[in-house]
């Protein structure tokens, strides 16, 4: 399958909020029997290169055509970050997807030994600790490049006091991303 047709298929299930028409699924399903399998996606919407939305799944559990359709939507409409996305402001939206590999759990030691085994630009991570869990996509290392920084704002995001979070030894997770843009 062409890789370009997955953000066809993502910009017209954001389209498809503002003319009221639905999505050809059995006819894309017809052409592209691959978007049956259970998938993760994640959906990132920008405008001039800031972050306007973004929602995904980081573990596979519906038809991957499902779960690109609805995270487009989500990160359009539902990412409470964001006022729900306007018709003239989609014009000037950018929309990358990231395709997910299932997360594995990573043993470390400490501090240092996770510093040595995360790949930055490689790995999106998952962060739990109790109920408290985030992730930031292997896409994040660009704009957060710093080890200690990074895991600061993910444990911010989780919920967890930045300093001393990866003192608690929360569980870690990572996954790779086939990124589409």
């Amino acid at each position: 399958m062409d890789k370009k047709e997955l953000l066809k298929i993502a910009n017209d299930a954001i389209k498809s909020r503002f003319s009221g028409s639905d999505i050809n699924r059995s006819k894309l399903l017809q052409e592209n029997p691959e978007l049956q399998k259970d998938g993760a996606v994640f959906v990132t919407l920008r405008q001039k290169g800031n972050l306007r939305g973004c929602i995904g799944s980081l573990v596979a559990h519906q038809p991957l055509l499902d779960d690109l359709i609805y995270n487009a939507k989500a990160a359009a409409f539902k990412d409470p970050r964001f006022q729900p996305l306007g018709e003239e402001e989609f014009k000037t939206t950018d929309i990358e997807i990231s395709l997910l590999s299932t997360p594995t759990e990573l043993e470390y030691k400490d501090r240092e030994d996770l510093k040595k085994k995360i790949r930055p630009n490689i790995d999106g991570v998952v962060l739990k600790l109790g109920a408290n869990r985030a992730t930031f996509l292997p896409q994040v290392w660009e704009e957060i490049p710093e080890f200690d920084l990074f895991f600061a704002h993910l444990c911010q995001k989780a919920g967890l006091r930045a300093a001393g979070c990866l003192e608690s030894h929360p569980t870690i997770l990572t996954y790779q991303v086939e990124k589409i843009e």
